[in-house]
């Protein structure tokens, strides 16, 4: 396990290498604003995937991200953009998760919890809500993650990203399909990639922007495997309430 976690320190420091112009299929950086509350969480067997702080010391992040035979760490990166580990206390999957239906696309309660062990400094929880009216024409959300710009390509991730991308399919209250809107994903566009799973979907709302959802998976344009088609995303609709429950018995545990 300690030689797993060493070779996840080690990406971190690759990752920090990367230059600041790099962007997940084509969206600017974020560098403050919303993209204070992303975050990178990296498993033992050498995954990698984006979260949400949502109070000082707990993250939002999807449940295909977590599994139980496997152990999590937060990287916090300094000014230097130094990498530490951060330890996780508990996590919690929703209980009517399906891995095998998030596989495939299908919806799901792609949806978890993860406590650190003490809270996460020099950052800032993002707010939550609910998407308003995802079937509204020209609906918009803003997708961010640590994810890489080209699948394949382990180098390129590590940085906060945004892109903004629009409704398309019949969205619902399991599942919300997002995509480029200057190519409806006919062709590679803007969108998520390998590690942006997980990460907050936020929506503006009363002038703020809320976390209503995370990124669940991605296609390629025209439907193919990989990124820039379409990105899936599981909205918080049906969830908040396993959310706060699960906040306060923790909170009582202490």
């Amino acid at each position: 396990m300690k030689l797993a976690l060493g070779s996840i320190l080690a990406a971190a420091l690759l990752w920090a290498a990367v230059p600041a112009q790099a962007i997940v299929g084509g969206a600017a950086p974020a560098e403050g604003g919303i993209g204070r509350s992303v975050v990178t969480i990296v498993g033992s067997r050498g995954n990698f995937c984006s979260g949400a702080l949502i109070a000082p010391d707990l993250v939002l992040t999807a449940a295909h991200c977590v599994t139980p035979d496997a152990t999590y760490k937060i990287v916090a990166y300094d000014a230097q953009r130094q990498p530490t580990l951060l330890d996780i206390r508990r996590a919690a999957l929703h209980p009517q998760f399906d891995r095998h239906g998030i596989a495939s696309h299908r919806a799901s309660a792609d949806v978890a919890l993860l406590q650190l062990a003490a809270p996460m400094p020099d950052r800032t929880p993002a707010l939550l809500g609910e998407p308003r009216d995802p079937a509204a024409r020209e609906a918009r959300y803003i997708i961010a993650g640590i994810g890489v710009t080209r699948r394949g390509d382990g180098k390129s991730g590590g940085l906060v990203r945004m892109a903004t991308l629009a409704v398309t399919g019949r969205p619902g209250r399991l599942q919300i399909r997002l995509t480029d809107p200057a190519g409806h994903a006919a062709r590679e566009g803007l969108g998520a990639c390998t590690g942006d799973s997980g990460g907050p979907v936020f929506e503006t709302q009363d002038g703020r922007a809320v976390i209503v959802g995370v990124v669940s998976w991605s296609t390629g344009a025209g439907n193919s495997a990989g990124c820039g088609g379409l990105t899936g995303v599981t909205p918080l609709t049906l969830y908040r309430d396993w959310i706060a429950t699960t906040m306060q018995g923790w909170s009582a545990r202490r």
